[in-house]
């Protein structure tokens, strides 16, 4: 028996012993396409921050930002990192719209 993933009811498929799964929808393709890359510049700019400002010299109101070790201030600042980048590639594709059959491609002649 052979279905088309893409035409899916939500039962199982089974093909050759194996159960298909049926493919992702643009929205649940869209998460990995956000996340992933803006992990990957949370990194860089993190080396890149840090490579010029030492955690314990870091001063907020002429106080020490918090008591916390070097770890905690590198772990919270990526986290931090990661969530702008994230929002900001986010709004890109929400900018983008949907998927269409036809994006990327030239138009017919």
């Amino acid at each position: 028996m052979k279905t088309d993933p893409l035409e899916h009811d939500g039962s199982p498929v089974f093909e050759g012993g194996a159960e298909v799964q049926p493919a992702a929808s643009a929205r649940e393709r869209r998460w990995p396409a956000v996340l992933w890359p803006s992990f990957l510049m949370a990194g860089v700019v993190e080396m890149l921050v840090f490579s010029m400002v030492d955690p314990a010299d870091l001063r907020w109101m002429g106080g020490p930002v918090a008591e916390a070790d070097a770890t905690t201030i590198y772990s919270v600042a990526f986290l931090l990192f990661w969530v702008l980048i994230a929002l900001a590639s986010a709004m890109t594709q929400l900018v983008m719209g949907e998927d269409s059959p036809t994006s990327g491609r030239p138009p017919a002649p």
